[in-house]
């Protein structure tokens, strides 16, 4: 896969995946370790070449935690 799809999928893939685990889950904490353990696995496995995936990667399980606080608030509860 080249630089841009992987950027691409940095993006969003991480946020999507702490939104899931929360509504799996209904605790986003739990989510959040859960998308990071994927992440680190990921990196151990060698699919992040360049250095800015890491970046995306983190500002992206940022912007998941966010938005799974929103719908926690939002519903009341999950």
């Amino acid at each position: 896969m080249d630089v841009f799809g992987k950027m691409v999928l940095a993006l969003f893939l991480p946020a999507l995946l702490v939104l899931l685990f929360t509504r799996i889950t209904y605790n986003r904490y739990v989510a959040l370790i859960l998308a990071i353990a994927l992440m680190a696995a990921s990196v151990y496995a060698g699919y992040t070449s360049p250095s800015i995936i890491f970046v995306i990667d983190a500002f992206s399980l940022t912007v998941g935690f966010w938005l799974a606080s929103k719908m926690k608030k939002n519903k009341g509860t999950l």
